[in-house]
């Protein structure tokens, strides 16, 4: 089976769905199971892939189109011949935004999320038109559809009213060589070190994005606890700037807490398991996620989490972590100054965030994964699903 996978939605591997491609093509070139895998990549991310260069087809793709419109486009238009000229008998596209209304193959796409359908100003009025209407007419043409928590199927039925066995519910995986327990006092003199951070922590590591990732609301908290504690305990965000970041960084400026509140920008992959590590309490307050990588890191690498259970959250998390309403200021500001000062709660929530962790792999979602491919490919040779052209091509 020759497998294409699409990778232009990676935002130069500053992206959750950046974690999900690489994690998956890693997994997938280690699989007993192997099958041809063909990337097709834009120019300027393919030393992200070096990784598979011995192991996979790379396809480099011009960077003109890049720029979103320009990137669809391609999907539409170009892709579909490459997948022919290659001979593919799958189309893997990781993202709902690009999913193709027509390919000569079989046609997977990744559904992460709809937060379109559950977060006001998620993003512009164009992305949400085209995350809430046309997605959901290009979902009606894949073949399969892979949803990374039962949440997302959930929503897959309800908005794209898809059948349920159209859709192969497959949760994301853990580097459990890379997030993993290590020296917590290492830790702290590297973040020291490197970021100049001496005193206990709450680290978000999120792209500052709002009011999905409901930083603001986070920012309100710490100023309340800080103010009824007199605590030395500081505020971390790790994380690129993203639609809406000026918001947030105006609402920094004006706390009066603002010197215990620090950005880091983007982490390298090197260095965030490193900052888990030193953090003393992990929190993700967002107000929706289809699935949420961080907090599992987290708890991986054995930090307490304090989290949302929006969306997929409370799915993922299950109960071995600290939970919030993330919309309740107030309540942020009570589970902050628990978590603050009671050690043995945060030891608790150590232990069980690790077990917690254990359960998601990406060796079982590589597997599950091939599964979908191959009834995928099932589903679209069936002569009453191929589409014109195709079944005279094939018979």
């Amino acid at each position: 089976m020759n497998v294409g996978l699409s990778t232009s939605v990676i935002q130069r591997g500053r992206s959750g769905v950046a974690q999900y491609v690489f994690a998956l093509v890693q997994a997938l070139l280690r699989s007993p199971r192997r099958q041809e895998l063909t990337l097709f990549v834009l120019d300027d991310d393919l030393s992200l892939f070096n990784f598979a260069k011995n192991g996979a087809k790379i396809v480099p793709v011009s960077e003109r189109f890049r720029p979103p419109v320009n990137d669809i486009l391609w999907h539409q238009t170009v892709l579909p011949s490459l997948a022919r000229t290659h001979q593919l008998d799958v189309l893997h596209v990781p993202s709902y935004r690009r999913m193709l209304w027509r390919g000569p193959c079989a046609l997977v796409t990744t559904i992460h999320d709809l937060a379109p359908f559950h977060v006001a100003g998620k993003y512009d009025w164009k992305r949400m038109f085209y995350g809430r209407v046309v997605a959901r007419w290009l979902a009606q043409r894949q073949d399969r559809i892979i949803a990374v928590s039962q949440n997302t199927a959930s929503d897959i039925v309800r908005f794209f009213k898809l059948p349920p066995e159209r859709i192969a519910v497959i949760h994301n995986g853990l580097d459990h060589a890379r997030f993993c327990p290590d020296s917590p006092e290492a830790a702290k003199q590297f973040v020291m070190q490197r970021f100049d951070l001496r005193e206990p922590f709450f680290l978000y590591v999120a792209r500052l994005e709002h009011p999905g990732k409901n930083h603001v609301r986070v920012i309100e908290a710490f100023n309340q606890f800080k103010q009824e504690t007199g605590s030395n305990w500081q505020l971390v965000f790790g994380g690129s700037d993203w639609h809406g970041a000026s918001v947030i960084r105006a609402v920094i400026s004006q706390s009066p807490y603002r010197r215990d509140i620090h950005c880091l920008g983007f982490l390298e992959p090197d260095v965030l398991p490193t900052l888990y590590r030193a953090a003393d309490v992990f929190v993700y307050p967002s107000l929706f996620e289809g699935f949420g990588f961080p907090p599992l890191e987290a708890m991986a690498c054995g930090t307490p989490v304090l989290c949302s259970t929006r969306g997929a959250l409370g799915e993922v998390v299950g109960d071995a972590a600290a939970t919030v309403d993330p919309e309740d200021v107030t309540a942020l500001k009570t589970r902050l100054t628990t978590l603050a000062s009671d050690p043995g709660l945060r030891a608790k929530l150590c232990v069980a965030g690790l077990t917690r962790a254990r359960q998601f792999n990406w060796e079982q979602a590589a597997a599950q994964t091939q599964e979908a491919y191959r009834a995928a490919l099932a589903t679209a040779t069936e002569p009453a699903n191929l589409p014109v052209g195709r079944e005279a091509i094939e018979h």
